[in-house]
């Protein structure tokens, strides 16, 4: 057998059905990759760019990526003397005849563990058998995006027969006291019983959560034994700690008590949300409105965020700011969803939707006018708005806000939720 062959022989070769599932562009379909480690070496400026896009997204959090500028024998120079990674990917510029040769040198001081990706100019199946045989994991060819060197990587090291890891979908408010989780408890109401999905509501507000009450429930357990005993995590002791709250809906309550300090570190919630998305096909995050490291992280991972606000300048501010930083946080990922929320308040200023939105550049997904009868009878009696009055125009927005952040529909124009009539009857006053 050729030193190319036995050092590059790693089994049989991945399945790339995974990979194959990922439409081109489409990386929000990706998974996100486990701890390893990943040096690119690039000949070209655009494939250079490529690895930098990939370098600051968030399904590639946990890896460790090294990007150099540099053909297949420099590779095999910087190998010689350094240990090599997990997955090294190659940029080449080589006719098909000449590639294997090229390769030879990095085979005689490549790890037999190690994993290669080629990306390459020629479409050409006969050298791409070749390679597959010789123990490549995957060549690419040119054009191509992030996501077609997302999806190559994730055939290697995503198990493309595991089951899919679950949705994440985060809820936080522009400004304290918007109505961030009440949007959120509803929504993962909707989710749970409109698609019977198993959904766990997590309350990360742990002094002063209002899931509990939301739901009319009393758990002795929940968020706090999580977040403070991380070693104690796996399924058996989530399934001690969430809360049924009916067909399909489990509540991870907040103890809101304020007989401790509630200091946490960056990755505080990880394990939690992480065992979450290995177990659950859909988990609803309420985040307090808060601006620190864990929230951040949370937010940086989240697969879609909703951030609702109220029609005044304060939250347009903070809006604003927060959509920016998002924007830097999460750059290869969509925005959120907004939500512009308790428009028509009796006797309270407000800025119109239309001027609101303007300078966000965005348009929102729902705008829910300010009803304190619904929402306060509802909130009094540990009910949800569509199980009070399932007829009520709010009740149908968020039946659509359910099914725009899973996925299952896109609401083109903001759902006012009766709003028209409301200012109508306000004006009437």
């Amino acid at each position: 057998m050729s030193a190319i062959d036995y050092e590059f022989d790693t089994g049989t070769s991945p399945g790339r059905g995974y990979s194959e599932t990922v439409a081109s562009g489409d990386v929000e379909a990706l998974r996100p990759l486990p701890r390893i480690s990943v040096h690119a070496f690039c000949v070209s400026d655009a494939f250079h760019r490529v690895m930098d896009q990939c370098a600051v997204d968030r399904r590639l959090a946990r890896v460790s990526l090294r990007i150099t500028h540099g053909n297949i024998a420099a590779a095999a120079s910087m190998f010689g003397s350094t240990p090599t990674p997990n997955l090294i990917i190659l940029e080449t510029e080589s006719a098909p005849r000449d590639l294997l040769n090229e390769l030879a040198p990095l085979a005689e001081v490549c790890d037999p563990s190690t994993r290669v990706i080629i990306v390459g100019r020629h479409n050409d199946i006969a050298l791409y058998r070749e390679l597959i045989r010789n123990g490549i994991s995957e060549y690419i060819v040119a054009p191509f995006s992030m996501a077609d060197v997302m999806g190559a990587i994730a055939s290697i090291f995503v198990d493309p027969d595991a089951e899919p890891l679950g949705r994440t979908i985060a809820f936080i408010g522009a400004k304290g006291g918007v109505g961030s989780s009440t949007i959120a408890h509803n929504c993962a109401f909707g989710i749970a019983s409109l698609f019977s999905t198993e959904t766990v509501l997590a309350d990360l507000d742990l002094p002063f959560g209002t899931a509990n009450i939301d739901f009319d429930q009393d758990p002795t357990q929940g968020m706090a034994e999580a977040v403070f005993a991380p070693e104690r995590l796996d399924e058996v002791f989530l399934d001690r700690l969430l809360t049924n709250c009916g067909q399909n809906l489990s509540l991870l309550a907040a103890p809101s008590m304020l007989d401790r300090g509630y200091d946490y570190e960056r990755g505080a919630f990880q394990p939690i949300l992480d065992l979450l998305q290995r177990s659950t096909p859909m988990t609803v995050l309420d985040l307090p409105h808060t601006w620190a490291e864990w929230t951040r992280a949370v937010l940086g991972d989240a697969d879609e965020i909703v951030i609702t606000c109220a029609p005044d300048l304060a939250n347009l501010r903070n809006m604003k700011n927060m959509l920016d930083a998002l924007k830097k946080l999460r750059p290869n990922d969509k925005p959120p969803h907004l939500i512009l929320n308790q428009v028509g308040m009796p006797k309270r200023p407000e800025i119109a939707p239309n001027d609101f939105f303007e300078p966000l550049e965005m348009e929102p997904v729902a705008i829910i006018p300010f009803d304190a009868q619904l929402f306060g009878t509802a909130a009094n009696s540990g009910r949800m708005i569509s199980e009070l009055d399932g007829k009520a125009p709010t009740a149908e927005t968020f039946s659509q806000l359910a099914h725009l952040v899973t996925g299952r529909a896109t609401i083109k124009k903001p759902k006012k939720a009766g709003l028209g009539s409301l200012i109508e009857k306000l004006r009437k006053k």
